[in-house]
């Protein structure tokens, strides 16, 4: 299968660049897989979809101000540097710019000094190992000197940080939102609960996957890098009883789904755990745990393209695309949800 078989044209006007006032005032395009038909919402109108005794599972990483401004000892270019996969002990997986400006030894400063580094490392794809030198704690660090790492196509500054946090983000490591869950609210969450929709929460910090396009012509030929994931046992346990119990599993965003899709037996049952993940999922692959799924609408040629035309069709999935950009639905990060029920 080609890289080019995901490909459409999306207008930039489409392109959304910052959030809606409301979070669950976004546009929903439900996308019934038994037969390809296709639904007009808002996302609040999801409440009506979910049945009590179903289980959503939600992906809780935190963004962290991941993107750093700093220059090497001795000059004064500046350099930027953007967190990616946190290795221990200090040491992180970056993107830098400009990379000829860190090659392996060199010396960084940030914040007159608040922080400092040291380029261990230039891997094969051109990300740097970096380890980190500071007093005190790190997050506490970044939150004076970082900023929030926006995806490129979002032009237009933020104002409130926390509008690309979820309102049940928990847990800091992700260089990116998981984006699917920003439409959600306290209160539709409390709503939910309300229906008896059961509420499960994992962990999956997203990295490098999210800023790493697809070059091969061929998609199998693509290499995911991995991502860190954690289910606890109260989330596996949730899970289990509500397949047990003939509910269905609900996975808002494909890093949810990646998540419980990595960790699943055959037979959909999870099991609590930690560790990575680099699975790559497109067309022909079974799924195991996730029954329903809600995602943002993604970029063209994307591993995100791939893993809902998988869970869909890439026929009906590049169908309701083409609907949205005719109905001009708002893509991408800030942009409206979808629904593939």
């Amino acid at each position: 299968m080609k890289k080019s078989d995901f490909y459409f044209d999306l207008p930039e006007r489409l392109i959304a660049q910052h959030p809606l006032e409301q979070r669950d005032a976004s546009r929903l395009m439900v996308l019934d897989r038994r037969d390809g038909s296709v639904t007009h919402r808002h996302f609040r109108d999801l409440l009506e979809y979910v049945q009590p005794g179903d289980c959503m599972v939600f992906n809780n990483s935190r963004v962290i101000p991941a993107r750093l401004m700093g220059h090497a000892v001795g000059h004064v270019t500046p350099i930027e540097v953007l967190l990616l996969t946190d290795k221990g002990d200090g040491l992180w997986e970056c993107l830098t710019r400009p990379g000829k400006k860190t090659r392996t030894g060199v010396e960084l400063t940030f914040g007159d000094g608040l922080l400092t580094a040291t380029v261990e490392a230039v891997q094969p794809d051109g990300n740097r190992l970096i380890r980190f030198h500071y007093e005190g704690i790190f997050l506490e660090i970044l939150d004076k000197l970082g900023t929030m790492p926006l995806p490129p196509y979002i032009k237009e500054k933020l104002d409130d940080p926390e509008r690309y946090q979820t309102v049940y983000s928990k847990t800091p490591g992700s260089a990116a939102a998981p984006t699917a869950g920003l439409h959600f609210t306290t209160e539709l969450l409390d709503a939910l609960k309300a229906k008896g929709v059961k509420l499960a929460f994992v962990t999956l910090h997203v990295g490098l996957g999210t800023f790493r396009p697809v070059k091969e012509d061929e998609i199998t030929d693509h290499i995911m890098h991995s991502e860190y994931y954690i289910m606890d046992e109260e989330t596996a346990g949730i899970i289990n009883d509500t397949r047990a119990a003939g509910g269905k599993i609900w996975a808002v965003g494909t890093t949810a789904t990646r998540t419980l899709e990595t960790i699943a037996a055959d037979d959909g049952t999870v099991r609590a755990q930690s560790g990575w993940t680099d699975i790559f999922i497109y067309p022909g692959y079974k799924f195991k745990a996730v029954d329903h799924l809600v995602t943002n609408f993604h970029l063209p040629e994307s591993t995100l393209m791939m893993l809902i035309s998988a869970f869909a069709t890439r026929e009906m999935v590049m169908n309701a695309y083409q609907e949205a950009i005719k109905e001009e639905y708002r893509f991408f990060s800030f942009g409206d949800s979808m629904l593939l029920y």
